[in-house]
């Protein structure tokens, strides 16, 4: 298990903001299990109002349908950590913020919380970036090892680092 420190995930950070910048794209953030660890880390960096606009935490499912307009159905059929749940997230995070690119994040990060099909480490990202009229969005699932603040970590690190990979 290979878990980032601080100091990697502000390394990640200062390559997304020079990737950002260097296009032009200003990063949005929809967070549930890493409780707006992704929006700190951007914020840590002095100047990043330049490429960062903002994020919403959203952890309660209530919370995920009131602000970020998840429908109910999708999380009682999907669960909140699921694909379609991520890429709900994630587009509404592009509408309701704005900017270019987005990143969603919801998982269980433990000790408890862990469904049938959805162990403790579970946790699934979604990228969208917009371009113009066009709308692309991914989403992956990792399975991360260790206890609650190494599965966040791990977390944070995948969320920058579908950032960096994004078009």
């Amino acid at each position: 298990m290979n878990v980032p420190d601080d100091a990697e995930i502000q390394a990640l950070a200062a390559a997304v903001a020079d990737r950002l910048m260097g296009c032009g794209r200003l990063l949005v953030t929809a967070e549930s299990c890493t409780g707006g660890w992704v929006a700190k880390a951007c914020t840590d960096l002095a100047g990043s109002s330049r490429w960062f606009l903002g994020g919403v935490v959203a952890y309660a499912n209530s919370a995920k349908t009131a602000v970020l307009g998840v429908p109910v159905a999708v999380l009682e059929r999907e669960g909140a950590v699921s694909e379609a749940v991520v890429r709900a997230m994630a587009c509404a995070a592009l509408q309701r913020l704005g900017g270019q690119v987005a990143v969603a994040v919801s998982g269980i990060a433990g000790p408890d919380g862990a469904a049938p099909g959805k162990p403790v480490g579970t946790v699934w990202f979604a990228w969208a970036v917009r371009s113009g009229d066009q709308l692309e969005v991914r989403a992956r699932c990792r399975h991360f090892a260790g206890e609650r603040e190494a599965v966040r970590r791990q977390a944070v690190r995948e969320a920058f680092q579908g950032v960096l990979e994004a078009p």
